[in-house]
């Protein structure tokens, strides 16, 4: 094969970027250091509701599909509940869907073996990386491999491939442990629920979070000491002092402790890197594998429309701009969370005991579920004073629409808004604009993809997005908002389109 892109990994990121590479038309060679596939445990479940989007423009719409939506989160402090909440609909997707990663990986091969423009080597490690002006030489072992450009994905052990690249990962590692426990049992009205336990008596001082999965089966979260090794009679008492003696089965066992570190660079030339090998997370609110699919959508575009010769030349150099700055927003949100559930001052402590003993649903934080980063500071981004940033909403609402903003979803007949982002830009535009003037001075400015519809043509989308008749919309094709523009006209639209084909001079 003549791979125009390397994928380094075939977890569900490398997977996740190699099918959206292939679908805008380019051949992909994805390497994986492991033997085959290890399909165990549940390992990352919850999957947000704009990953599930991805996956569905990726072709692996059965992930969205075959997930447990579940719909309540309750919150317990020792033996009372504090409070609950649900998720705001939006959208023809759920909010979020609890899925083991095993399944997610097997739905996402099915859908890579479907496309011919993919090809999977096992057993291949990468043991070194050049580059030049005109591609990336990969090393495994004896064999050499080339292609224009390389998309790590290798996840956090990829050491090796981050020292070639003069690269650093620095970060902290937690000291507490926590043991994952897969088990099948029935439990009636747990079915749909997320249950969060603050030092309950069944274990002291410390945390459990148990989350429901497709076919009877839940994930059991413990905190235990830095110093525990369980045996299988510590798991079968821990699992008791929950279901009680109720039949159940357990299907997998962990353990594990969390990290927070931060890839130095996430673009390196001709080589991103993208999920767990450029940025680590607690767990808490999902925002490991829902940052890194993300990350593979942003560099799939742009590596697309740098191959292609649609980009400008800070397109690639605005992966790094975008995605660093999201792992550094979800590390800052993680931390805070991990303040929280392990304090290591007097004043974390008593802040959290309050909180908990009254019961305050805005001070306690048991992780703010993962959501997607809006790109306001971006360098693609036009910003515009009277459609400012709100900053973040209430936990579980939606984001109003602003510059940077993701595009909320909405039904369409045979579909769904979205879908029609994932081609190449969108230009929305009200009812007071001359759609065939700003195609032919559009087609003047490049030759990237782009698709005009007018407001108007779609029932509900103007008022749903608070559009003015003489507005016009440009949606990137990952669906962010790169430019509103009031009183649009050719020059204001052709200048936030160039800004957003990254039209400026790289920086790195």
């Amino acid at each position: 094969m003549n791979a125009q892109v390397i994928v380094v990994g075939a977890g569900p990121v490398g997977q996740s970027a190699a099918l959206l590479l292939a679908r805008w038309g380019i051949q992909v060679l994805v390497l994986d250091a492991r033997a085959k596939r290890d399909s165990t445990g549940s390992k990352s479940i919850c999957q947000q509701r704009d990953v599930l989007d991805i996956w569905a423009a990726a072709g692996a719409g059965k992930i969205a599909d075959e997930g447990l939506a579940w719909t309540t989160a309750r919150t317990y402090y020792r033996d009372r509940e504090l409070f609950s909440w649900q998720f705001e609909r939006e959208g023809p997707l759920p909010a979020c869907v609890n899925i083991s990663q095993t399944r997610t990986e097997q739905i996402l091969d099915e859908a890579v073996a479907a496309q011919p423009l993919i090809e999977v080597r096992w057993n291949h490690e990468v043991t070194g990386l050049t580059q030049d002006g005109s591609g990336v030489t990969v090393q495994c072992g004896q064999r050499l491999l080339r292609a224009p450009y390389v998309l790590v994905c290798a996840g956090a052990r990829a050491q090796r491939v981050r020292q070639a690249l003069g690269v650093t990962f620095d970060g902290e590692t937690f000291d507490d442990q926590f043991l994952i426990c897969d088990i099948k049992a029935d439990l009636p009205g747990w079915e749909n629920e997320r249950r969060f336990y603050f030092d309950p008596v069944w274990n002291p001082g410390r945390q459990v979070l148990i989350h429901p999965c497709p076919g009877g089966t839940f994930r059991i979260d413990w905190q235990i000491a830095p110093d525990f090794i369980p045996t299988k009679v510590d798991i079968s008492r821990k699992v008791r002092q929950i279901i009680g003696d109720r039949p159940y089965e357990l299907l997998w066992h962990s353990t594990y402790r969390f990290h927070s570190r931060l890839a130095s660079r996430m673009r390196v030339g001709r080589v991103l890197l993208a999920g767990d090998c450029a940025h680590l997370v607690a767990p808490f609110g999902a925002r490991g594998l829902n940052s890194g699919v993300p990350d593979a959508e942003n560099a799939a575009w742009k590596l697309a429309f740098a191959l292609n010769g649609w980009a400008g030349p800070g397109l690639l150099e605005s992966y790094h701009a975008e995605r660093h700055a999201a792992a550094l927003e979800n590390l800052e949100i993680t931390a805070a969370t991990m303040r929280f559930l392990v304090p290591r001052t007097v004043e974390e402590r008593m802040r959290r005991r309050a909180a908990l003993e009254g019961g305050l649903m805005a001070e306690v934080d048991s992780g703010r579920f993962a959501e997607p980063y809006w790109y306001v500071d971006s360098p693609l981004t036009t910003p515009e004073p009277t459609r400012p940033f709100g900053g973040r909403p209430p936990k579980g609402a939606p984001c109003g629409p602003a510059p940077g903003v993701i595009l909320p979803d909405m039904r369409l007949p045979g579909g769904r808004l979205r879908e029609l982002c994932r081609d190449g830009f969108l230009l929305l535009l009200g009812e007071m604009c001359d759609s065939r003037l700003f195609v032919q001075v559009l087609g003047k400015v490049t030759t990237a993809p782009l698709a005009v519809r007018g407001l108007a043509e779609i029932d509900g989308l103007a008022e749903r997005l608070g559009a003015g008749p003489d507005e016009a919309w440009l949606i990137r094709p990952d669906s962010h908002i790169a430019a509103i523009i009031p009183h649009a006209g050719p020059e204001s639209v052709t200048d936030a389109f160039r800004r957003a084909l990254g039209e400026e001079e790289e920086t790195a």
